[in-house]
């Protein structure tokens, strides 16, 4: 299984971390909507950022709190995340 964070996955960040509702397909969907729009803030981003640090036990880029959309967030932790190894 890949160590990737998905549309679902964030949405549920969102969920928990933020209290914001988002039904991943439309997340997915409108990945390019800006994370104001769907009513996350910077603050609530930083709690996304800590909670994946938490999950995956490293750190996530400097700029993921900066992230402006759906998929620049994902693009850049996905990109960032500690590959498993097939052991």
């Amino acid at each position: 299984m890949p160590n990737t964070v998905t549309s679902d996955d964030l949405a549920a960040l969102m969920r928990q971390n933020a209290g914001i509702q988002v039904e991943p397909a439309d997340l997915a969907a409108r990945a390019d909507t800006p994370f104001e729009e769907y009513g996350l803030d910077s603050l609530g981003l930083l709690g996304i950022v800590a909670s994946l640090e938490n999950r995956h036990g490293g750190s996530m880029p400097p700029d993921a709190e900066k992230c402006r959309t759906p998929r620049e967030f994902l693009d850049l932790v996905n990109t960032s995340l500690p590959k498993k190894s097939g052991a």
